[in-house]
């Protein structure tokens, strides 16, 4: 079993490889695969040659920022039923529903940015926005200025691995630490800006 989960990555990561930068973009709106991983991958194109940095950073993040709007639509028109009979093809389990909404319940649409750095969450955090119909244009605004970094990080890891690129869960963890903080920096500077703004409205 093991072995033909391995040809099938194989023959997904050679598809890619042959496509170039649509091969990058097709893969990270699929979610087959993990986004960080398909980044490394493309990391590794570009130290041989392959595709360059800039190309890559394009059709990465228009491919990352498709595959949340599919899941944003899914949970818009389909809701949570549909997301836990058919998630688990695009990696989303129960369990990550159930962080997402508690998350999105808690902290509001502007969690739609920090939540992209956060483990568990980040790959469902599309659902509650799309189920609680948030602004779709404001949801991929939030988005696309989560995905430019989280791009830019992996493939920048993937470059500097070369060939050692499947070891980007293990270099690339104390950076994604301080994505994660960082982001959280902002949503609490968020949450300060609306309580003074509610504050000042009751004035």
């Amino acid at each position: 079993m093991l072995e033909l989960v391995y040809d099938v990555v194989g023959q997904l990561f050679d598809w890619i490889q042959s496509l170039g930068y649509f091969g990058i973009m097709l893969g990270l709106m699929m979610e087959v695969i993990p986004s960080e991983i398909v980044l490394a991958y493309g990391g590794f194109l570009i130290s041989i040659g392959e595709i360059n940095f800039f190309g890559a950073m394009i059709f990465g993040t228009i491919g990352g920022v498709v595959a949340q709007l599919f899941v944003y639509w899914i949970g818009r028109y389909g809701g949570r039923p549909v997301l836990e009979k058919y998630g688990k093809y695009i990696l989303i389990k129960k369990k990550h529903i159930d962080y997402a909404e508690e998350w999105f319940q808690k902290y509001g649409t502007g969690v739609i940015f920090s939540a992209r750095f956060v483990p568990v969450v980040r790959h469902a955090i599309s659902i509650p926005a799309g189920i609680s119909k948030m602004n779709v244009w404001r949801f991929t605004f939030l988005t696309t200025l989560a995905v430019i970094p989280w791009t830019a990080l992996f493939l920048y890891m993937g470059l500097l691995l070369g060939d050692r690129w499947e070891l980007i869960d293990e270099k690339a963890s104390p950076y994604v630490r301080e994505l994660l903080l960082g982001a959280l920096s902002l949503m609490i500077i968020y949450f300060v800006i609306k309580w003074f703004q509610s504050k000042k409205g009751r004035l």
